[in-house]
């Protein structure tokens, strides 16, 4: 019985450190160009695109597509980079733990 109410403390202070590096990734962020620094997407750690520039030389009506594939590039990058952040950072803190449904 002992063990067990050890291991639910241990559980509880695990969820604590988690939701406190959830909000911490959440004020930090990862960027990505594409199109040679031409399109910047900018995301957190809670994997939401948080900002995007555009130079206005890529800003062609003639081109859209091009547009519409260096922001996708540059968006897509930049989520996977938020989602390696969040992984490593819980990796460190489960201790290379393998929890199911957190990441």
């Amino acid at each position: 019985m002992k063990n067990l109410a050890n291991l639910m403390k241990q559980a509880q202070k695990l969820q604590s450190r988690m939701q406190a590096l959830q909000e911490e990734l959440g004020q930090r962020t990862v960027s990505a160009q594409a199109g040679g620094g031409m399109v910047e997407a900018i995301a957190n750690g809670r994997q939401e695109l948080v900002e995007l520039h555009i130079d206005q030389e890529v800003v062609s009506s003639e081109d859209v597509e091009m547009l519409q594939d260096l922001i996708l590039a540059a968006v897509n990058e930049a989520l996977n980079r938020a989602r390696e952040m969040m992984a490593q950072e819980m990796g460190k803190l489960t201790g290379g733990m393998q929890l199911p449904g957190l990441f």
